[in-house]
């Protein structure tokens, strides 16, 4: 069993920055996949970036590409998100997720994740 603790959300103005962690449980911390997702109300959870189990390889979503930057530290069962020049539309509630039977998908679905966090609320203001 695996639990995911999400810290660092806040209110930033637009243009600013922010960097999320995840913290995990767990024995094999550095097979398992994981990745962001966020979510506003109305509207499916979208992919933001994700990171294979050793933190090799990366991917992010179109939307943040240039500007966000995924890493974790296995040492310490983190993982992390830097966001930089935020934009009012990245207001959402960001998930933290694990797969422990997918070590990396560039293009991850929330349905393949085993775990998530409970969501930090992120708000970007003009």
């Amino acid at each position: 069993q695996v639990q995911l603790v999400e810290s660092g959300g806040g209110l930033v103005q637009a243009g600013g920055s922010l960097r999320l962690s995840c913290a995990a449980s767990g024995r094999t911390f550095g097979n398992y996949g994981m990745s962001w997702f966020r979510q506003v109300p109305g509207k499916e959870r979208e992919f933001v970036a994700t990171i294979s189990g050793g933190g090799e390889r990366t991917s992010y979503g179109d939307s943040v590409k240039g500007r966000f930057t995924i890493s974790r530290d296995n040492a310490q069962k983190m993982m992390f998100l830097q966001m930089s020049s935020l934009k009012l539309e990245d207001t959402a509630v960001y998930y933290c997720a694990a797969a422990d039977r997918m070590y990396y998908n560039p293009y991850p679905r929330p349905d393949e994740y085993d775990y998530w966090g409970q969501g930090t609320q992120v708000t970007v203001s003009s």
